[in-house]
């Protein structure tokens, strides 16, 4: 007979764990499957590892400002560091940007996101970058960084202590619906339980494929580039070009930056794409030229998966067909930034009937089929 819980979790990255984290907390008995041999070795492993409450839609908002509020009581709260460090973030805005950015940063405020708006030469004292072509800047100073690992790790260990179960390698290899439960099959042996949780990250789209769903989430590669130890480690918070999508922070005495390629199709590719590395430096230098003159260390470097769906905003909640499936997938680069408040409004999602705390309809995937939906302007 399969082993059964209230709700299955397909995923043990940052997300899954979250969500099994809050389900737990809860009272909901939950198995979390995981095809991987550890947790965090998708989406979450491979991040940039930032955090920031500088988004255009409230529902991006509250989302990352709760979940920062989170990351920074976690400590005294529950006794482990996730890694939580406000460095800040630094969006370097340009002319034909800054009247609806400005109008991002009154919503931030009324939404007790802190947020500073800077002068360009105020800026500079941050991190040193030419001016041209900007118009100005803001800084938020609660934003910064985590440690995935350690964060995903924490969230798991907590639920443990709430009784949750995580299996590994346990890749899905099936799913089909049995009255009023759902049946996964995987090389662990077979689970059901009444309701299930998509958090696979770039797999979502697949595993929702497997119970003959459609949920528009796909792989698509991205590149981190670092830097050799700098002769002079200096601090550098998450900065971005806004106009050219370059961004670069400081990692220990090293620097990473990278870019997006707009031109990369979906899909599993593997490696790093070095062709790449020519344009996004030459994004990088105009804006940055003292990188110019740092050498990279190509060992250091290392690319992942965004889990990206159309708008590059996460699909979360029930699935209108399949009322006990829920979504928690394709966050396009925001999963270990959401991460804390996604898990939360989940479990109101399957215990409470619906997410009420944060309002997520602007998530949900019925959006897809509307003739207007969420337009979040800050993705990079």
């Amino acid at each position: 007979m399969p082993e059964t819980a209230d709700v299955m979790v397909i995923g043990a990255g940052i997300i899954g764990a979250s969500c099994a984290c809050h389900l737990a907390e809860r009272g909901a008995r939950v198995r979390v499957l995981e095809m991987q041999s550890a947790p965090a070795m998708g989406s979450t492993g491979k991040s940039a590892a930032g955090v920031r409450v500088q988004f255009t839609e409230e529902v991006n908002i509250r989302l990352s400002w709760e979940s920062i509020q989170w990351y920074r009581q976690f400590a005294e709260a529950f006794g482990d560091d996730v890694g939580y460090r406000p460095i800040g973030y630094l969006l370097l805005v340009p002319p034909d940007h800054w009247a609806a950015h400005l109008e991002s940063v009154a919503l931030q405020h009324r939404l007790g996101a802190p947020v500073e708006v800077l002068a360009l030469a105020d800026a500079q004292q941050i991190v040193p970058f030419e001016t041209a072509g900007l118009a100005g800047a803001t800084y938020g100073p609660a934003d910064g960084i985590v440690d995935p690992h350690s964060a995903t790790l924490a969230l798991l260990k907590l639920a443990r202590e709430r009784g949750v179960s995580v299996e590994f390698n346990a890749a899905v290899t099936r799913i089909q619906p049995a009255g009023s439960v759902w049946q996964v099959e995987t090389p662990q042996g077979r689970f059901q339980a009444a309701s299930l949780v998509n958090a696979a990250g770039s797999w979502a789209g697949d595993v929702a494929q497997l119970a003959g769903l459609s949920v528009p989430v796909q792989p698509v590669r991205r590149q981190i580039y670092v830097t050799a130890p700098l002769l002079k480690p200096q601090v550098y918070p998450l900065t971005i070009d806004v106009a050219s999508g370059f961004y670069l922070r400081s990692e220990g005495q090293r620097v990473l930056f990278g870019r997006s390629n707009p031109e990369e199709p979906p899909g599993f590719r593997a490696g790093m794409d070095w062709d790449w590395l020519e344009q996004t430096l030459a994004a990088g230098v105009e804006r940055f030229p003292w990188l110019e003159e740092t050498p990279l260390d190509a060992r250091a470097c290392w690319w992942g998966y965004y889990e990206v769906t159309p708008d590059h905003n996460p699909v979360l909640g029930r699935m209108p067909e399949a009322q006990s499936w829920v979504n928690a997938a394709g966050f396009s680069g925001h999963g270990v930034q959401q991460a804390p408040a996604v898990g939360r409004v989940m479990a109101e999602e399957i215990v409470d009937g619906r997410a009420h705390s944060i309002n997520i309809d602007p998530l949900r995937i019925e959006r897809f089929e509307a003739t207007s939906h969420v337009r979040e302007h800050n993705i990079f």
